[in-house]
């Protein structure tokens, strides 16, 4: 198994987590609303961290909970863990072994609120820990970098947050994942013209908003990790506030616009970054207004997810955008610099 053939692997991933865990979930989810729940709090870590954005967004909008990200030196280090009265606790982790993130988790048991373990190893620590585990699903995942188990945790996010609004519980449009995600996997040429592009450069950005605030994030990541280029990610509105005065002529810059709800905005800063001398790259449901043939370049990713669950398919072109552009920096994808596959953080 290689990085790559396991980012092809995601359709049918998805369908088998939907198929697995959608009961699972279901049940979970009648024993969370039966409990005193006015926020979450989530502990995660790179990846995972992301999939945490992801929730962010989803339980505010669909759930109406606050989800405040952990911050685990604080049940560490310091010892010092915050009151968590009418918390849901969550940890999201791959390995499930990382002892910070168990820890936050330990807590949550100890004081009495319901805890729920995200992970791919439901023999792993942190799935004895919780009071409820959802497993991923997505069998082992060979490679160092996180691929199908980040789009599986999102899915597992989105499953859990309809199934938390209570009945009638409508799960119809998870259904479209996997062919959503077999579409987005058809934008590998563009993905790697995007590549050849940004592989000249040290630095580049990731512009989000919204739900894809997290897909700025996760590709920023991938690139650091696999590529080893300077990349970072931000919201839209974050960067005109100071970040945009590094952007000059030729400057690659990478905008997430999907669907409409910051259509208008991210098309501002599209013309905006263009006067600089910006060279853009969307990824996105369609081009930007200030798109320009032959200087920018434009990654489909497949219309038919609503806004909410367009990260999962988002993702797919920024993994294989990562992948194309490790290999014309002249690194191996399967062997990143100086990591493992499991980090066990304190």
């Amino acid at each position: 198994m290689t990085l790559y053939s396991e980012i092809f692997e995601q359709p049918s991933i998805l369908r088998g987590l939907l198929d697995e865990q959608k009961n699972n979930i279901t049940e979970i989810a009648s024993e969370i609303r039966k409990r005193n729940v006015d926020f979450v709090f989530l502990a995660a870590r790179g990846t995972s961290d992301n999939a945490g954005r992801y929730a962010n967004y989803i339980w505010g909008a669909y759930n109406g909970l606050p989800v405040a990200l952990a911050t685990p030196s604080l049940f560490t280090y310091y010892q010092k863990p915050p009151r968590l009265n009418n918390a849901l606790v969550l940890g999201i982790s791959q390995s499930g072994k990382s002892p910070d993130i168990v820890s936050v988790i330990e807590e949550g048991r100890l004081q009495g609120v319901p805890t729920i373990a995200i992970t791919n190893d439901l023999a792993s620590p942190l799935a004895q820990a919780a009071e409820y585990n959802i497993g991923l699903s997505v069998g082992k995942e060979h490679s160092v970098a996180a691929t199908k188990t980040y789009t599986a945790q999102l899915t597992a996010l989105a499953l859990l947050a309809l199934c938390l609004k209570g009945s009638p519980i409508q799960l119809d449009p998870l259904e479209t994942i996997p062919d959503a995600l077999a579409l987005a996997l058809t934008s590998e040429p563009q993905a790697q013209e995007a590549a050849n592009v940004l592989a000249t450069s040290d630095h580049t950005i990731f512009i989000g908003r919204g739900f894809n605030y997290s897909t700025a994030w996760e590709i920023s990541l991938k690139c650091k990790e696999l590529a080893n280029i300077q990349a970072e990610a931000y919201s839209s509105a974050d960067f005109l506030h100071g970040p945009i005065a590094i952007v000059d002529q030729g400057f690659p810059v990478s905008l997430i616009s999907i669907g409409d709800t910051f259509r208008e905005e991210l098309n501002s800063l599209g013309a905006t970054l263009r006067r600089r001398g910006a060279r853009l790259i969307t990824i996105g449901d369609e081009q930007l207004i200030e798109h320009s043939e032959g200087q920018d370049t434009f990654i489909p990713v497949p219309p038919g997810l609503p806004e909410w669950l367009s990260p999962i398919a988002a993702i797919i072109p920024g993994q294989l955008l990562a992948y194309h552009l490790t290999i014309a920096r002249g690194f191996d994808p399967d062997q990143p610099r100086a990591l493992r596959k499991v980090t066990l953080t304190k």
